[in-house]
């Protein structure tokens, strides 16, 4: 199997994305399939969500920039074939010390060339600066995780613009793999409204799944867990299954 690289995007906070990555990653994982989740962004989410201290050493920063390699910094998370390059606050002051180097948009596919395994999943910043450019560049495709509300599509423009610089100037290979509609309730009208306009916009670039509002979901990276571990019957357990056949599908089709 050739390796896939999806950077898991949106410049918005609060839109499911950290919840997206890990579980996509978990339930990617398998006897048979490796997976590398990145945690790129330095609020930590993905590594505090699967358990691990902020406080660890060595982290995604010091893999960046060449300070540590790349298996001295990757933890076994929770379940067979599963894998974390944990981060924390310091992974903020990369976004300053990058500005100052050559090919500094490269820095994290550097990190990455020699990584082995089937997928890497990237958790990115919910912004556009040069981590998230970073993510861009050693990305195969990119899946957009989009909240069932109100100002869903705001912003998105913005962000398939910059996937489209990085395209054009970096990274050629660059593809949407898909966007996915988090926090779905299907009781409002609303996240109704919503999935119809992400489909006259993205077509078939829409996942059929849908990700539910879920109380076990929402709570599961208090306890250090991913859904399936907190809770493997829940709606946001059975979402996140059917969702990862789904983008194996893609990725494999």
């Amino acid at each position: 199997m050739k390796q896939t690289i999806i950077a898991v995007i949106n410049q918005k906070g609060g839109v499911g994305k950290t919840t997206t990555a890990t579980n996509l990653a978990a339930q990617l994982a398998g006897k048979d399939t490796s997976v590398l989740l990145v945690d790129l962004d330095p609020q930590g989410n993905a590594t505090s969500g699967l358990g691990l201290d902020k406080e660890i050493e060595p982290t995604t920063y010091d893999v960046l920039f060449g300070r540590t390699g790349l298996d001295q910094a990757v933890r076994q998370a929770d379940r067979e074939g599963f894998y974390l390059l944990p981060a924390n606050a310091n992974l903020a002051a990369a976004e300053v010390e990058l500005v100052g180097q050559l090919q500094r948009e490269y820095a994290l596919r550097r990190a990455l060339k020699d990584a082995a395994y089937d997928y890497i999943v990237i958790d990115c910043p919910p912004a556009l600066g040069l981590l998230t450019i970073n993510a861009l560049t050693a990305a195969d495709s990119i899946l957009i995780p989009v909240q069932s509300e109100y100002y869903a599509l705001e912003g998105l423009g913005q962000l398939l613009a910059t996937v489209q610089r990085v395209k054009e100037g970096l990274n050629p290979g660059l593809d949407l793999l898909g966007v996915v509609l988090t926090m779905y309730d299907k009781r409002t009208s609303l996240s109704e409204q919503v999935a119809n306009e992400l489909k006259s916009h993205f077509g078939d670039k829409l996942f059929r799944t849908v990700i539910p509002r879920n109380v076990r979901l929402a709570e599961a990276p208090s306890f250090g867990k991913t859904i399936f571990e907190h809770d493997r019957w829940s709606k946001g357990a059975r979402a996140y299954k059917q969702f990862s056949r789904e983008v194996a599908k893609r990725v494999n089709g």
